[in-house]
This record gives structure tokens, C-alpha cells and sequence, in this order.
């Protein structure tokens, strides 16, 4: 009896071993072999051996990413090539963790997960590498195309026409660098990608010009007429003397820079002032040319009043704007400090 139960224990141990040995074998031989169910990069590489499957996922990113990439906004489009954002797919250390993640578990696991048919079910990510510095120079190219800044409504002088406001647009340079990076080293994603932008609004638009422009001069000086505008409203039109040839009151858009009322006049050192050259003459005085107000505009030159009122409508002074005393008087309180005058 104890004779026969050896000779069972040692024909079950034979089988056992003799099994191991078996799926040891069996296991040896699928060393390089992919398990079923497992994908890399999205392709199915189930049952290849390692060479196998490098060829295969090769030549299936091989086209995705050798095309290259393009940022488009409207008509404008920029681009560049797979190779100068030096594209690289790691097909070897791909296939390799497709390869581990097929020899995980163990011996005993893997020969019956083969020997049923069963799946893996596993998928190895895409591992793509590209010149990160190629890529800044795309987006600060774009960004050199695409970027604008917001421009105001404005006023075009001296005719007051309302210039429309446009917006601006700056380029989303970290959301346009991952979208890149996404394209780059995903395959499958578009290759075209959009550029994102933030729109950039104007501070004045064209209704609100009015309000940036509560009081306003324009001198014409062809017609020697000085124009005072409200909320870019004609409010009256005064007759006016301007500087005579060599002495040009200065053309362009100014400020008011200062107010006076009897202003004291500095004299310029110049021949034409005779004995007064380089003197202070009191306001109010017989001698002082500038009657009742001053408003100054640059280098100088301004606006007052004169009793030379048969000069009005001509180019009679060294640069200033005459005016009649009571206009002139009327006008001062009227134009603050800073209010804009532009001198055609």
C-alpha cells in the first residue's frame, strides 16, 4: 500500500515538474512577442515580436509626423516643417514598454493569459520629443504677425471727421505653445493649428469721442479764423490775426499751457522789439501788446487780445493769435488749462 501511494506522489510530482518545465519553455520562447491587446501610440502591435512591431509603429508615425505644422488666424498662416522643430518618435523605448508591460504578472499568469486568449489591454503613450527652442520662435513668430495694438477713435484735423476706433489682438503665447506641443508629439492631432488670441478693446470709441473732446480750438489760418468747438460742436467762429511771414504762428495739434489775465509780456531779445528788447513789460501798460488774456500754446506764442483791431484777418504778428478784446475776454473763461488746439 505504502509502495503504491510513493509511486502516485511521484508520478504527480513528475507531472508538476514535468508542466513547470513545459510553461517555463513555453514562456522563454514569447520572450519578444507582444501580448495580444496591447497598442503603441494608438497602434495595435498584439502578437508581433519586437522587431515586428518597431517596423510596423515606424512606419505608421512615420507620415503623421513628418508633416509639418501650421498656425493660422484668418488669411495669415505660418508654419513649420517637422524637421526644423526637430521631430523625434522613440519607436525602440516604445516598443520596449509595450514589450514589459507584455512580460508583467507571472510565469504562470502570462502562459495561461496566452494560452486562453486573452488580451493584455494595454496601450503605450506615444513618447515624441521636438526643439522646444524651434517652437518659441514660431510663437514669437506669430506673434510678430498677428499681434496689434487696440487704436482709438480719434478726430482727423483740421475737418473733425470722426476717425472709427479698432480693436487690437494679442497673441495667448502659452496656450498657442501647448497647442503646438500637443500637435507635435500627438499623433492623430490636426497639424493645423488655430492661433489664440485676446482681444484687446480701445479706451475711446467712436461715441465717446465727444466726451474726450469737451472744449476744442482749431485756427485756421488761411481764413484767420479761430474756431471754438464743445463736445466737437461748433460753438462760434472769431476773426483772428496770425504770425506775418518769417514769424508763422507754429502749425500743428497743441495745449493750452497756461492762462493769464493783463499777462505781463516778456520781450523776445530780437531787433524788431527796439528799446524794449530783453525787457518785462507790465500788464495793462500802453507798451504791452498783449491786451486783456493770454493763453499760451507753445514756444511763446498764444492767444491774447490786441487793440490793433484792423490787423484781425491778416498776418500781422511775431506768431501769436490776436483777437479782440471782448472775444477774447469771452473766450477765456470758456477753454481750460490743457484743452486741445490744433493750428492748420
Amino acid at each position: 500500500m505504502r509502495h503504491k501511494t510513493f509511486i502516485l506522489v511521484a508520478v504527480v510530482l513528475l507531472v508538476l515538474v514535468g508542466g513547470a518545465v513545459a510553461a517555463y519553455a513555453y514562456d522563454s520562447s514569447r520572450d519578444d512577442v507582444i501580448a495580444e491587446g496591447v497598442t503603441v501610440a494608438g497602434v495595435d502591435v498584439g502578437g508581433m515580436d519586437v522587431d515586428q512591431a518597431r517596423v510596423v509603429v515606424a512606419r505608421r508615425l512615420e507620415g503623421p509626423l513628418e508633416q509639418p505644422i501650421a498656425v493660422v488666424r484668418g488669411k495669415k498662416r505660418f508654419t513649420l516643417s517637422a524637421t526644423d522643430a526637430g521631430v523625434q518618435a522613440d519607436v525602440a523605448g516604445m516598443v520596449d514598454a509595450a514589450r514589459q508591460r507584455s512580460r508583467s504578472g507571472s510565469i504562470f499568469t502570462r502562459v495561461a493569459r496566452d494560452i486562453s486568449g486573452g488580451e493584455e489591454s494595454a496601450d503605450v503613450p506615444a513618447r515624441v520629443s521636438y526643439d522646444r527652442a524651434a517652437v518659441r520662435k514660431l510663437v514669437r513668430r506669430v506673434g510678430k504677425g498677428l499681434n496689434r495694438e487696440a487704436r482709438d477713435a480719434e478726430v482727423s484735423f483740421p475737418s473733425l471727421d470722426k476717425v472709427k476706433e479698432q480693436k487690437g489682438r494679442a497673441v495667448k503665447t502659452a496656450v498657442l505653445r501647448r497647442r503646438l506641443a500637443q500637435a507635435l508629439t500627438v499623433p492623430g492631432v490636426d497639424r493645423q493649428v488655430r492661433a489664440p488670441v485676446r482681444i484687446l478693446r480701445p479706451k475711446v470709441t467712436q461715441a465717446e469721442l465727444a466726451a474726450k473732446y469737451p472744449r476744442l480750438l482749431v485756427a485756421d489760418r488761411a481764413n484767420f479764423q479761430l474756431r471754438f468747438y464743445k463736445n466737437l460742436q461748433l460753438v462760434k467762429s472769431y476773426p483772428v490775426a496770425v504770425g506775418a511771414v518769417g514769424f508763422d504762428t507754429p502749425a500743428g495739434l497743441y495745449h493750452i499751457q497756461n492762462k493769464a489775465v493783463d499777462p505781463a509780456w516778456t520781450v523776445p531779445n530780437s531787433a524788431w522789439a527796439g528799446s524794449l528788447a530783453g525787457t518785462v513789460v507790465p500788464g495793462g501798460s500802453a507798451e504791452n501788446p498783449l491786451k486783456a488774456r493770454w493763453l499760451g500754446i507753445f514756444d511763446g506764442a498764444g492767444i491774447h487780445g490786441t487793440d490793433q483791431t484792423y490787423s484781425l484777418g491778416s498776418a500781422a504778428s511775431h506768431g501769436c493769435i490776436r483777437m479782440s478784446i471782448p472775444d477774447v475776454i469771452e473766450l477765456y473763461d470758456q477753454v481750460p488749462v490743457g484743452a486741445p488746439i490744433y493750428i492748420a
